[in-house]
């Protein structure tokens, strides 16, 4: 193994040298820009969920429950990524990341541009439903697989003090990947009429996916694995049931892990999936008007993740992660009455800091996460805590939110739904799990020389 690509002991916390420094550049583009094309591919669907699928796939419901049967279909796409997490991740600590990642672009990629292609309810009937449930499960898988492995291909290149840094490019991808979603579906809706938009015009930015994630695989097809994982390899030490191991021995760190997913998911919900419901059936907006407002907050998200990424390397990260969560857990309070007064610049603001308030939970997250395992299970354990928090956040969350407010009629219990969630990461962050440790990365440095 070229031993410049090597992590040495005296490079732990400083710059490392120039061979090294252009694979963390080009794994933090592969892991970024492949992040960015599957979450465009979930945010096109997530949209799709609010604004199309409810009269095109289960026209024959009232108005409430298509749009719970909408989410639902939203929601398997998050229960499917325990499966993805099991089958995909773990093969990240068996095969290898760079393999894996490929994988599950292929995965969601194919989906996605398949749902562009699928009949309705109605030309085929009850079959066009289970269709689409189908190959959102399939995204889920995908997006499973790859939460967990792809923060590793860059921080496994560079210094482990700078781990939330390098972590973040898979935090980035969502709302880069949200950004281009939404863009394209506004660009959709401003161009044409709402009667060709239903009828063909919802169809472009899922076969538009298919440019997209062409290019996200060529950029990871000339990716070079990481040195960690082949230093782990040559060393005959890889894992042969990582999913057990974890279970049998890092659940400390498991439980930490998927409880400091949940709240992030369940805000991210609320601000870039719900909103599209709330402020179009509640606040009186229209569909572009929230999309626009969701576009400018997930513009500002590109800044502030990263922002938050490279503070949490200096300031405690945990500290940071659960400061950022109670004050999440009181914004629905202020952001769900406030735009109920038709303002379009309160919807906007309420939007923008709502996601910056999850930017400072989300931007720091994978290397929170990733610091709970031990390095021969990070893919495993990472790929595991994402997949079980996503189930427990942001895959009830669209139908809880939904149905709370057919319940009830007004704002309250969404906002008390919201900060349960925020609570639930705070309890995460708190959890005695694994933190980073200088000297265990100095250790295990020296090991792979």
């Amino acid at each position: 193994m070229p031993e410049e690509l090597l992590p040495r002991p005296s490079d732990v916390g400083v710059n490392p040298p120039p061979p090294q420094r252009r694979q963390i550049a080009n794994a933090f583009a592969a892991s970024l820009s492949g992040t960015a094309l599957e979450w465009y591919d979930f945010g096109i669907y997530s949209a799709s969920a609010a604004l199309v699928f409810p009269v095109l796939f289960f026209p024959d419901s009232s108005s409430a429950a298509a749009e719970l049967f909408a989410f639902s279909t939203y929601a398997v796409g998050y229960i499917s990524r325990p499966l993805g997490a099991f089958a995909l991740g773990r093969l990240g600590d068996v095969i290898g990341r760079k393999q894996v990642i490929v994988l599950t672009l292929l995965l969601i990629g194919a989906a996605t541009f398949v749902i562009g292609l699928l009949p309705t309810y109605g030309t085929i009937g009850i079959a066009a439903p289970i269709l689409l449930v189908s190959l959102r499960f399939a995204q889920g898988v995908g997006v499973g697989g790859e939460l967990g492995v792809a923060p590793l291909l860059s921080s496994e290149f560079g210094a482990p003090e700078r781990r939330g840094l390098w972590c973040c490019a898979p935090q980035i991808g969502p709302p880069a990947g949200n950004l281009l979603a939404n863009g394209m579906l506004a660009l959709l809706t401003v161009s044409m009429s709402h009667d060709a938009f239903l009828s063909w015009g919802w169809r472009v930015g899922f076969l538009t996916s298919a440019v997209l994630v062409g290019v996200g695989l060529l950029i990871r097809l000339r990716l070079e694995e990481t040195p960690v994982f082949r230093a782990i390899r040559d060393k005959g030490e890889s894992p042969t049931a990582p999913v057990r191991e974890v279970f049998s021995t890092e659940r400390r760190g498991l439980i930490a892990a998927s409880c400091a997913r949940v709240g992030p998911d369940v805000t991210y919900a609320l601000f870039v999936v719900f909103s599209l419901v709330y402020g179009t059936k509640e606040a009186g907006f229209t569909s572009q008007q929230v999309l626009i407002a969701v576009l400018i907050g997930s513009a500002t998200q590109l800044v502030l993740i990263p922002l938050a990424a490279a503070l949490s390397d200096r300031v405690n990260r945990r500290r940071m992660y659960a400061v950022a969560a109670a004050i999440a857990a009181i914004w629905p309070f202020v952001f769900l009455p406030a735009v109920l007064n038709g303002s379009f610049v309160v919807l906007v603001g309420g939007i923008v800091v709502g996601l910056g308030l999850h930017s400072f939970m989300y931007g720091p997250q994978g290397a929170f996460i990733t610091e709970q395992f031990s390095p021969r299970l990070r893919a495993s354990g990472s790929s595991l805590a994402f997949a079980i928090g996503s189930t427990f956040g942001g895959a009830m969350a669209p139908l809880v939110f939904t149905a709370l407010l057919s319940w009830q009629g007004t704002w309250p219990l969404l906002a008390v739904y919201s900060a349960l969630a925020c609570a639930v990461t705070i309890a995460g962050t708190l959890w005695p799990g694994r933190d980073y440790d200088a000297e265990e990365e100095r250790q295990f440095a020296e090991s792979l020389l």
